[in-house]
């Protein structure tokens, strides 16, 4: 592969996320995968469509994502949407933890892509919901930034 990784070009956001959340800060965590889910992670057969965060028992937990299955999987063949835990050291826990207790907070996945090294890793961001009146100032806003920079190219 002429000198680059082949996982570098894998990037899987969610666009959603930022639309419909205020995005506080943000973490990034290494996934926990199986042997077909990580080979269709690499061909970018996943999606963050409606997937959400958790904190159980001191872990961090990632639902309803979807991984296909892996083409060439047989009977080992991952389900498409389980739970996958991810890994987080414990102050980053215990700061999403606290913020997730805190009303109108949630943890958001935000975008899933292949490192340097080959490994998964999901930034997630603890993000606070907008309201109807927020998304349109953002579009709106957005639509600006699109004026603006058409009229700077002519």
């Amino acid at each position: 592969m002429s000198g680059e990784k082949a996982g570098s070009r894998i990037q899987i956001k969610n666009r959603r996320a930022t639309f419909d959340y205020e995005l506080v800060e943000t973490f990034t965590a290494g996934m926990v995968l199986t042997g077909t889910e990580i080979k269709s992670v690499r061909l970018g057969k996943a999606s963050l469509t409606d997937t959400y965060c958790v904190v159980e028992r001191r872990e961090v937990w990632v639902k309803n994502m979807y991984i296909a299955e892996y083409f060439y999987g047989t009977y080992n063949n991952h389900p498409t949407r389980r739970d996958r835990k991810l890994l987080l050291n414990r102050k980053e826990i215990r700061k999403i933890e606290s913020a997730a207790k805190n009303s109108g907070f949630t943890i958001v996945p935000v975008r899933l892509f292949i490192n340097d090294r080959g490994l998964a890793k999901v930034v997630i961001a603890i993000a606070r919901g907008k309201k109807e009146y927020d998304k349109r100032t953002s579009l709106r806003e957005r639509d600006d930034r699109r004026e603006m920079d058409r009229a700077f190219k002519k």
